[in-house]
């Protein structure tokens, strides 16, 4: 696993573009003797251990890097310009690729199919959609996915039942008024004036019309006006993200920014077009299921002590693992990578770095979540029979 993590952060690649990627990938299936169906979403790799029949269950690893120059100098530092696996999908990969190795060297004790899901394109580009949009998964009745924690300790696991990740989407407006100089306001119908009621009314939303438990971010980052500083522009464009745990919320922020923007314009003499933009980055929000959070609990306790499962605290970050999610139960946790002697920086920056020591956690942890789902699905009488073998 070590040696595959490095080959592969060594030669990251972007979304839809993993094609060595996915070629390292069927190398290792083929090498394992593991069935698998390739391309899948342009450059993913679906694999199958067991018996191929029901219940099937599916371990997820996404397989994209960065457009981020790596800044960290070590022996297997990228040796692409611009690119680096900066999210720790490398280790993902490889972890799956581990936990491939163990399954099928105890195929004939899988009672059900194990599906290996090498997705690709999972920063901004929704690779899951278009995975299931393909129906390569139509028979997968729960899905697993890990992702690498950098403020986790390494040997520490964390999860927690129902809303994980937001939501969230991009939208940008252009508000139009009638330009002049600045000296003269008057004369004018000046959209700078209504973009800022709209920036601070837009804040309104969460401040005054969301419940301090529903959480629910509207941030804007982009303002375009005037090239001079002493001009009132025509127009005024305007761009921001929205996010939101719960899907009600997410549709209701979306609802409500529209009609902000367009009546806070209007107030000021002003009109307003409103545009969803990016809509390939709207992710719904990542709901773990219950049942699947007590397998994960039970699991990882056994494996590294129930000291060492931590629950994990609900973020505002997205993940396009939640398009699964919207099709059957499907539970995401994180496995740690802080190594207390050396200090790295945080994900999606240039000086990230993780202890590789994550790699046999994870890739157990992948084993043993699948094996035992597929055990519980089993009839109690062959339960009871096979109940020693959960663990491998």
């Amino acid at each position: 696993m070590v040696n595959i993590r490095r080959r592969l952060h060594e030669n990251p690649e972007l979304g839809f573009e993993e094609f060595e990627t996915s070629k390292l990938i069927r190398e290792e299936l083929d090498h394992l003797g593991i069935d698998y169906k390739y391309p899948v979403a342009v450059t993913g790799v679906v694999g199958y251990i067991g018996t191929g029949k029901p219940p099937f269950v599916a371990l997820r690893a996404d397989m994209d890097a960065l457009p981020i120059q790596e800044l960290v100098e070590w022996e297997h530092k990228s040796k692409v310009p611009g690119k680096m696996h900066a999210c720790g999908h490398d280790a993902h990969v490889a972890m799956l690729l581990g936990a491939a190795r163990v399954l099928q060297k105890h195929r004939d004790r899988i009672q059900g199919t194990v599906v290996l899901l090498f997705q690709p394109a999972e920063e901004g580009h929704g690779g899951a959609k278009k995975v299931m949009d393909e129906g390569v998964l139509e028979n997968v009745e729960a899905i697993f996915a890990l992702h690498v924690n950098s403020m986790l300790p390494v040997g520490q696991v964390s999860g927690r039942s129902g809303p994980l990740l937001a939501g969230g989407g991009f939208f940008e407006a252009v508000i139009r008024g009638k330009g002049g100089h600045g000296a003269i306001p008057h004369h004018t119908v000046d959209p700078i004036l209504a973009a800022s009621n709209v920036i601070v009314s837009l804040h309104h939303i969460v401040s005054r019309e969301a419940s301090p438990f529903d959480t629910q971010v509207i941030s804007v980052g982009k303002f375009q006006g005037a090239a001079a500083c002493n001009l009132i522009p025509d127009s005024v464009t305007i761009g921001g993200t929205f996010r939101a745990l719960l899907r009600d919320s997410l549709s209701r922020i979306e609802q409500r920014i529209e009609e902000v923007i367009t009546t806070q314009a209007a107030v000021h003499r002003c009109t307003a077009n409103v545009a969803f933009v990016d809509k390939l980055k709207h992710f719904p929000p990542t709901i773990n299921d219950d049942n699947l959070h007590k397998l994960f609990t039970s699991v990882s306790t056994d494996m590294v002590g129930a000291h060492n499962v931590k629950e994990a605290p609900q973020l505002t970050g997205s993940e396009d693992f939640a398009y699964y999610q919207e099709s059957f139960p499907g539970y995401m946790f994180f496995v740690g990578t802080k190594n207390k002697t050396r200090e790295t920086g945080s994900e999606h920056t240039p000086t990230y770095g993780l202890s590789e020591e994550v790699l046999s956690y994870g890739a157990s942890l992948h084993a043993s979540l699948a094996l035992r789902y597929l055990l519980e699905k089993q009839p109690k009488s062959t339960l009871q029979e096979e109940i020693h073998h959960d663990e491998l």
